[in-house]
């Protein structure tokens, strides 16, 4: 019962939102959209923030959807432009009113949880070090963040489909190559 109210509550922000930015919506306005009491909603959230941050978590929860390896990560990606685009009014809201960096933190967890899944595939049977790998997902998430940052103050114009397919030819077999180079089992050439 309690995820289903916390979707309800969910909603009824998304709702809202259509109408109205977020830093204009208040508490009563959720609570009454949806039905239910104030001491309801705080049972749930302590504030519409805290709404914003589950929401996210929820979402990115469902984005890349099994799609993290190296024969899928594109699909996975490009779920996640989706469901950022399926979010329009709810991301763009909270990018312009409230805090980018709550964007930035969900898409850099979200992007990161599939890139590292695609580097420890493709490092299998590899002697690469844990900082390493970090490391080359952490070059990624950034990169592929950036990019999606654009695309979001650009009013999400560009098709994500075009985005996707143009990093794919961008990074064709760069993770193995990096890996081949953070490899501790061989000698590695110092520049």
């Amino acid at each position: 019962m309690s995820d289903t109210t916390k979707r309800a509550l969910e909603t009824s922000l998304k709702n809202l939102l259509l109408k109205k930015p977020v830093n204009k919506i208040t508490i009563n306005d959720i609570t009454e959209d949806c039905g239910v009491n104030r001491a309801t909603f705080y049972y749930h959230f302590k504030d519409i923030y805290d709404l914003i941050e589950w929401s996210c978590e929820e979402d990115s929860r469902k984005a890349a959807d099994g799609n993290t390896t190296y024969e899928t990560w594109q699909q996975g990606l490009l779920n996640i432009f989706h469901a950022v685009e399926e979010n329009k009014p709810f991301i763009l809201n909270i990018y312009r009113h409230v805090s980018q960096e709550q964007i930035v933190r969900y898409l850099y967890r979200v992007v990161y949880q599939l890139i590292i899944d695609v580097v420890e595939e493709c490092a299998e049977g590899m002697s690469v070090r844990e900082e390493d790998k970090k490391f080359i997902a952490d070059f990624y998430k950034y990169a592929f963040v950036g990019i999606m940052l654009e695309w979001i103050s650009h009013n999400m114009s560009q098709p994500p489909e075009k985005i996707v397919e143009r990093l794919s030819d961008l990074i064709d077999g760069d993770i193995n190559r990096m890996l081949e180079k953070y490899r501790t089992d061989k000698p590695r050439i110092e520049y």
